[in-house]
């Protein structure tokens, strides 16, 4: 089996899931019972939050854990715009979203705020100046993504920290969920980034756990009440076993993110070095600095994305169309759409997306089984002929 589908989710590390096992059956008490039990689940779980904190370079204090990205992204992004509600209810955000960020702005939309999706370019970048030009005296928040999860571009993310330092008082989110171990980190979290969303399951750490990082000083509305777990601002038990789970993974995905990212990068060269040339083949994922080194968009003109899945697929290759999140829906190919890509070839868009166990040599088998499926429909299409 090749598995070229990281994007969507990765396998649980075995020695994360005996981390997870082993404090699910030996540490199960409630952290918030003031009983020993309590406590020594409480320690269990300032330890992994102080852990994550060092890993990312911030404050212990500044991290709080949610059940994965889509959750800290709304948390994010409604807590900011209700917690700001008075001073503004002008919201900013990208055209090329996750579901998780577009649509919570749309949800805010409907409940009467204005919001401004700024266009992207041909390789589904914004620009600066066009965020400049529409902030204005009501803007609250601007939510644009580190890593575009359908294509990888990265977003100019330290431009337009340089812009928002002349604006305090907005608050600045970065989804970050696809960027994480890619040796781009500097890139995508800068000190102007106020609130930033990771998810466990993108770094072979459990399921149903994630981050928000909040800057200190920050104020969000919790979207959650109840019993005031995490300072307030997500309150529910914790989901300690995996908390624990998830300060693991990171730890181990960084140890050898340079090594790592340099092999997902080799990959996606070694198969980009394949297709580039080939008639009827459009790639959107270039093998730059300006895109991350994990995620190969693609298009075979003439087959619709998930006819091409499905094929791989009967070939033990598991790869997907644009967004797993979307895949199932009538939002497929939204990053190719915005960026004004002809709709016969966005949706013959795929996606290959690897991590740092992937190899060379299955990319030797996917090029081998790919051009056995390419020559079968350019023949049928006619490709590469006047």
């Amino acid at each position: 089996m090749i598995y070229f589908d990281n994007s969507a989710t990765t396998r649980i590390d075995p020695s994360v899931l005996t981390t997870y096992d082993k404090v699910a059956t030996e540490i199960w008490g409630n952290p918030s019972s003031l009983h020993k039990l309590g406590d020594r689940a409480h320690q269990m779980l300032e330890a992994s939050r102080k852990q994550i904190a060092n890993l990312m370079g911030v404050k212990q204090h500044e991290i709080f854990f949610t059940s994965g990205g889509t959750e800290s992204n709304n948390t994010a992004i409604k807590g900011t715009a209700i917690q700001k509600r008075e001073f503004g209810k002008h919201i900013i955000t990208s055209s090329v979203e996750h579901a998780s960020v577009a649509n919570a702005f749309t949800s805010l939309e409907n409940l009467g705020y204005r919001v401004t999706r700024l266009p992207v370019d041909k390789e589904g970048r914004v620009n600066v100046n066009d965020l400049r030009n529409a902030i204005d005296s009501d803007t609250t928040l601007v939510s644009i993504m580190g890593v575009n999860n359908e294509i990888g571009t990265i977003q100019p993310i330290e431009e337009i920290s340089d812009l928002l330092e002349n604006y305090p008082t907005i608050q600045f989110h970065v989804d970050n969920v696809q960027a994480l171990g890619k040796n781009i980190w500097d890139k995508v979290f800068t000190p102007r980034v106020d609130l930033t969303s990771l998810s466990s399951h993108k770094f072979h750490g459990p399921r149903g756990i994630g981050v928000l990082y909040k800057k200190e000083g920050k104020v969000l509305a919790p979207l959650n009440d109840g019993g005031g777990q995490e300072k307030g601002l997500r309150s529910g038990t914790e989901n300690l076993a995996a908390i624990a789970g998830m300060a693991k993974a990171m730890r181990l995905l960084l140890e050898n993110e340079k090594e790592g990212a340099a092999r997902e990068e080799a990959i996606k060269e070694k198969i980009i070095n394949y297709l580039k040339d080939k008639p009827g083949i459009d790639i959107f994922s270039p093998a730059n600095s300006g895109f991350a080194p994990h995620v190969l968009c693609f298009s075979l003109e003439g087959i619709r994305g998930e006819t091409l899945v499905h094929t791989l697929e009967d070939q033990d290759i598991y790869v997907s169309t644009t967004s797993a999140c979307a895949s199932k829906t009538a939002d497929e190919a939204s990053t190719l759409v915005a960026m004004r890509i002809d709709d016969k070839i966005a949706t013959s868009a795929i996606r290959l997306s690897f991590d740092e166990s992937n190899t060379l040599e299955e990319a030797d088998q996917f090029i081998k089984v790919f051009d056995e499926i390419y020559q079968h429909f350019a023949q049928i299409n006619h490709l590469g002929e006047d």
